[in-house]
């Protein structure tokens, strides 16, 4: 069975992991999100791609889901005595692969060209792809104004009042290469447990796959496969980040049915954790197919059996 799934940060990260462990790696795509993107002491950060990417080569902090095991940090610890800002905290190895990403994208490399070696380096043996090669700058408009992603997200805590977004320059994104064959010759797409609002909202504009009206050729008219997505919000709170916070700011209720009701009209199956199986008739009154299982993922085991439901799951899918 052929696997594409769309990730975020440490959610995905995870989900991706759970899924690489029970799929062999030809039929694994993970299409991660880089709306988070954004440039710090002069160096191309790529949060969630790198996330994603220490997770599956088994580099990643097992404490915080992100950044390098074992980290040291001395050299941003040096940058903040000299002056320089320590809001983004970059360890002495994760600088490794902010300093040779630069170096390439500025020699005209591509970002998608750059991940796929990264991947070799580190032993992925399944397909890492970024949303795209063209930046697209993820924008959180807030009641103190619009701030960029990162500036929003670490620097000012998530403590601004949510607004809206505003993804720029997603216009002009096109999928990296490799991403749409990949869409087209899936059994299955899966939408991990990441924030629906910034980490998968800016891939499904940029690759197209968008609710109804349907636009010509999308991937739902050509193929009609199913599409599952896993929720972030369990018990009315978030796993982990600003997702709850964010639908509450906004005027919705955080639930895992305001998540299923996001995607309502896109995806056709959804995962619900044991803990709201309350949710299953509303839910299905969206017309969605569900599947309650554990989605909670704190060990290794349970991405594992995490994955392995939502492939019998899709079996069941129509």
């Amino acid at each position: 069975m052929k696997i594409v799934a769309l990730a975020g940060g440490v959610g995905g990260a995870k989900l991706a992991h759970g899924l690489a462990q029970v799929l062999p790696p030809e039929d694994l795509t993970v299409i991660v999100n880089t709306g988070d993107d954004f440039e710090h002491y002069g160096l191309y950060i790529c949060p969630d791609l790198d996330t994603v990417c220490y997770t599956l080569a088994g580099l990643a902090n097992p404490d915080t889901g992100w950044g390098r095991v074992d980290e040291t940090w001395t050299v941003i610890e040096n940058a903040s005595l000299l002056g320089g800002p320590d809001w983004f905290r970059l360890g002495d190895k994760d600088l490794g692969t902010h300093l040779e990403r630069t170096r390439r994208l500025k020699e005209g490399d591509s970002l998608s060209n750059i991940t796929r070696d990264f991947c070799i380096a580190w032993g992925i043996k399944l397909t890492v792809l970024p949303m795209s090669d063209q930046p697209v700058r993820t924008m959180v408009e807030t009641d103190e104004g619009e701030l960029a992603f990162q500036e929003y997200f670490v620097n000012r805590r998530c403590e601004p009042k949510v607004k809206g977004f505003r993804f720029d320059n997603v216009d002009k994104a096109k999928p990296a290469p490799g991403a749409k064959e990949a869409i087209q010759t899936a059994d299955a797409i899966v939408i991990c447990p990441s924030n629906p609002w910034v980490s998968i909202d800016p891939i499904l504009k940029v690759i197209s796959l968008t609710p109804n009206p349907l636009p010509p050729g999308d991937v739902r008219r050509d193929k009609g496969i199913p599409i599952v997505a896993v929720s972030p919000i369990v018990g009315g709170q978030a796993v982990k980040g600003p997702a709850a916070k964010m639908y509450s700011e906004l005027g919705i209720e955080p639930s895992a049915f305001a998540v299923a009701k996001h995607y309502a009209g896109l995806g056709n199956g959804f995962i619900l954790d044991q803990i709201d199986s309350q949710l299953t008739k509303s839910v299905r009154g969206l017309n969605m197919q569900i599947c309650v299982t554990n989605t909670l993922m704190k060990s290794h085991d349970d991405r594992k059996l995490l994955a392995s439901d939502i492939l019998d799951f899709i079996g069941e899918v129509v």
